[in-house]
C-alpha cells in the first residue's frame, strides 16, 4: 500500500515519515502519473513542473484522450497561440494542437487526465 493511501486510511497524520525527492530525478519535470520514476503512480492524472529556458520551443502536438491543464508560474509564453503570463491558466482538450514558445525563462505547472504517456502525437490531427 502507498504510503500516501496508509496515511489517509489510518489518519495517522505526522506519525509517518514525509517523503522527500527531487525535481530534477524526474524526465522533463514529469512527477506524478502512470510512469517510471513517479512519485505516485496512477492513472487518472499527471503532473510536472517544466523550467523553460527564454527561446525554447516545443513542436506543434495533441493529445487523443487527455485534457491538459497548463498554469505559467512565472515568465511568458505562447501556447497554442496565446501569449500567457504569470497566473494564466490554459485548458487544451483532446485533438486540439499546440505549440510552445517561451519568450522568456519561464516555469510552468503542467497537469493532464487521464495519465496516458503515449497519448501524445507530434503534428496536427
Amino acid at each position: 500500500m502507498h504510503l500516501f493511501l496508509f496515511r489517509q486510511i489510518f489518519d495517522l497524520k505526522g506519525l509517518t515519515p514525509l517523503i522527500k525527492s527531487n525535481l530534477n530525478k524526474f524526465p522533463k519535470g514529469w512527477f506524478l502519473g502512470n510512469f517510471e520514476p513517479s512519485m505516485l503512480r496512477n492513472s487518472d492524472f499527471e503532473v510536472a513542473v517544466k523550467r523553460m529556458k527564454a527561446g525554447t520551443r516545443e513542436p506543434m502536438h495533441y493529445q487523443k484522450e487527455a485534457v491538459e491543464f497548463t498554469v505559467v508560474i512565472s515568465g511568458r509564453c505562447i501556447l497554442g497561440g496565446i501569449e500567457c503570463n504569470p497566473d494564466d491558466i490554459l485548458q487544451i482538450d483532446p485533438w486540439e494542437a499546440a505549440e510552445f514558445e517561451a519568450l522568456e525563462d519561464c516555469v510552468l505547472l503542467a497537469v493532464k487526465s487521464p495519465s496516458m504517456p503515449a497519448d501524445k502525437v507530434e503534428g496536427s490531427p
